[in-house]
C-alpha cells in the first residue's frame, strides 16, 4: 500500500510540474472606438514613421519632419500606414508559427490504473511515441517552404502597395498639371473673346464667330471646375493608399523628379527584361515556394505509410508482488497504406507545379505587352513634345510680328490657342506614357524610374517584417 501511495503522489506531482510550463491565455480585446480614432490620427510628422524612413533612406532624411515627399518616401509611408500589410505581416507569422508546430515532438502518455474494488491491484503505464521515416523532418521542411511562400506573398504586396501609391501620385501630380493648362486655357480663350467682342463692335465680323469663341470659353471654365474637382478626388485617393486621412496632407508638397521625363524606351532590352520578369517577379518564387512545399507533403504521406511505434515501461502491483514491463505498440497498416493521402499530395505537386509554369508564363506575357505598351506611349510622348516645341516656335514669331506691327493681337492669340492645346496633349501622352512604364514596373516588380531603391521592397529583407513586429508589440 505504501508504494502504492508512493506512485500516485508521483504522477501527481509529475502531471503538476508539466504544468508549470503552460502558457496563459491573455486578452487582446479590439475597440472600435479606439481604433478609428488612431485611424483618424494618423499623419506623415508621425515620430516613428520618420525613424522608420529615415532607416530606408538614411542619409536622405533629416531629423527634421519632411515637407516635401517624393514616391519613396510615400512608398515607405504606405509600408509603415497601410492596414494591408499588417494583415499579410500576421499571415506570415502564422506561417513562422507553423514550423514550431511541426517540429513539435509528441508527448510521451501516463496511464494509470487503480485496483477496483481490489486495493491491492494498481497499474501504470508510461510509452513513449517514435515517429519513424523522418516523418518530423518532412513536417518542418513543408512549413518551413510554406512560411517562406508567405514572406513571398508580403513583399508582394509591398510592392502593390508601392505600385498603388506610384499611380496614386501620379494622378494627383497629373490633375494638378491639368487643371493648370486648363486655367491657362481659359486665360487664353477670355482674351480671344474680347478681342473678337471688338471687331463684332465695328462690323469686322458675325455674331456666330463670338458665340463659338463664347461656349469655348464655357467649356472650358467648366473644365476647371472638374480640375479642382479631380485635384480633391485624387488627394483622397493617395491619402487612402498611404492609409492616412485626407488632412494628412494638408501642408505638404510632393515631387518627382524626372517626372517629365520618363526613360527612353530604348534603354530597355527586350531579353534583360524577360529574365527579370521571369526571374525576379515576387509571384515566381512564391510559387516555387509553394511547390517546394507540396514535395515535402509528398514525402510525408510516403513516409506515413510506416506507422510510428510507442515503447515504454510498464509496472503492476498484485497482491504484494511487483511486476515491471516493456510495452511496444504499433498501429498495423492492414486494411489501407495511406493510399488516399498520398494520392491527394501527388495531385497537389502537379497542381503547384503546373501553377509555377502557368506564373511564370503570365510573367513573360506581361512583360511583353507592357513592354510594346511603353515603346507607343514613349514615342507618342515624343511625337508630341516636337509639337509642342514647333507650337512654341510659331508663337515666338507671331510675338514678334505683333511686336513689329505686321500683325494684330488676334493672330499671335490663335498660336497662343493652340500652344496651350498642344500643351494638353503632350499632358495627356505624359499620362499614358507614366501609366505604361508602372505597369512595366509590375511586369517586373522592380522599380524603372531614375532613383528609385526600394531597399524594403527587397524579399529577402527582414527589416519590414522585424519593424512591423515591434509597432505591434
Amino acid at each position: 500500500m505504501k508504494l502504492t501511495k508512493r506512485l500516485i503522489l508521483f504522477c501527481m506531482v509529475f502531471m503538476a510540474l508539466s504544468g508549470c510550463a503552460v502558457q496563459r491565455y491573455r486578452a487582446a480585446p479590439l475597440s472600435p472606438a479606439k481604433s478609428a480614432t488612431r485611424l483618424e490620427s494618423r499623419n506623415l510628422q508621425d515620430p516613428g514613421l520618420r525613424a522608420f524612413v529615415k532607416e530606408n533612406l538614411g542619409h536622405a532624411v533629416s531629423a527634421s519632419p519632411l515637407q516635401t515627399w517624393d514616391l519613396n518616401s510615400l512608398t515607405l509611408a504606405a509600408l509603415y500606414f497601410n492596414p494591408e500589410m499588417a494583415v499579410v505581416q500576421a499571415q506570415t507569422e502564422v506561417a513562422k508559427a507553423a514550423i514550431i508546430t511541426a517540429g513539435a515532438r509528441p508527448n510521451p502518455t501516463l496511464g494509470v490504473t487503480p485496483g477496483v474494488p481490489s486495493p491491492y491491484l494498481f497499474d501504470i503505464n508510461f510509452a513513449v511515441p517514435i515517429q519513424t521515416a523522418g516523418k518530423r523532418g518532412y513536417q518542418i521542411l513543408q512549413a518551413k517552404e510554406l512560411s517562406e511562400a508567405a514572406r513571398f506573398n508580403l513583399a508582394n504586396t509591398a510592392w502593390k502597395i508601392h505600385s498603388a501609391v506610384r499611380m496614386a501620385l501620379l494622378d494627383y501630380l497629373i490633375a494638378i498639371r491639368s487643371l493648370n493648362q486648363a486655367q491657362s486655357q481659359q486665360g487664353v480663350l477670355s482674351e480671344r473673346v474680347q478681342l473678337l467682342e471688338k471687331r463684332l463692335a465695328v462690323g469686322e465680323i458675325s455674331r456666330p464667330e463670338v458665340d463659338s469663341a463664347r461656349i469655348q470659353l464655357a467649356n472650358t471654365k467648366l473644365g476647371v471646375v472638374s480640375g479642382e474637382n479631380q485635384i480633391s478626388q485624387t488627394r483622397a485617393a493617395l491619402a487612402a493608399a498611404i492609409g492616412v486621412p485626407v488632412s494628412a496632407l494638408d501642408g505638404l508638397e510632393f515631387s518627382w523628379p524626372d517626372f517629365a521625363n520618363p526613360p527612353n524606351a530604348a534603354s530597355f532590352s527586350v531579353q534583360e527584361m524577360q529574365r527579370a520578369a521571369v526571374l525576379n517577379r515576387l509571384d515566381v518564387h512564391q510559387a516555387l515556394s509553394e511547390y517546394a512545399a507540396a514535395e515535402a507533403n509528398l514525402q510525408l504521406q510516403i513516409a506515413k505509410q510506416y506507422p510510428d511505434i510507442q515503447i515504454g515501461p510498464g509496472y503492476q502491483y498484485e497482491e504484494s508482488n511487483s511486476f515491471f514491463t516493456l510495452g511496444l505498440s504499433v498501429t498495423l497498416p492492414i486494411f489501407n497504406h495511406n493510399q488516399g493521402p498520398i494520392a491527394e499530395a501527388e495531385a497537389r505537386r502537379k497542381e503547384a507545379a503546373a501553377n509555377f509554369v502557368a506564373t511564370q508564363a503570365r510573367a513573360i506575357a506581361d512583360n511583353e505587352a507592357a513592354l510594346t505598351r511603353y515603346n507607343g506611349a514613349w514615342k507618342e510622348l515624343a511625337e508630341t513634345e516636337d509639337l509642342l516645341k514647333l507650337h512654341g516656335g510659331r508663337v515666338q514669331l507671331a510675338k514678334s510680328a505683333f511686336n513689329a506691327g505686321e500683325s494684330g493681337p488676334l493672330p499671335l492669340n490663335s498660336e497662343l490657342l493652340q500652344n496651350v492645346l498642344a500643351g494638353g496633349a503632350e499632358i495627356t501622352a505624359l499620362y499614358r506614357t507614366q501609366v505604361a512604364l508602372g505597369t512595366l514596373e509590375d511586369a517586373i516588380e522592380r522599380p524603372l524610374d531614375p532613383g528609385e531603391a526600394m531597399t524594403a521592397l527587397d524579399p529577402q529583407s527582414r527589416a519590414l517584417e522585424n519593424h512591423i513586429k515591434e509597432k505591434k508589440q
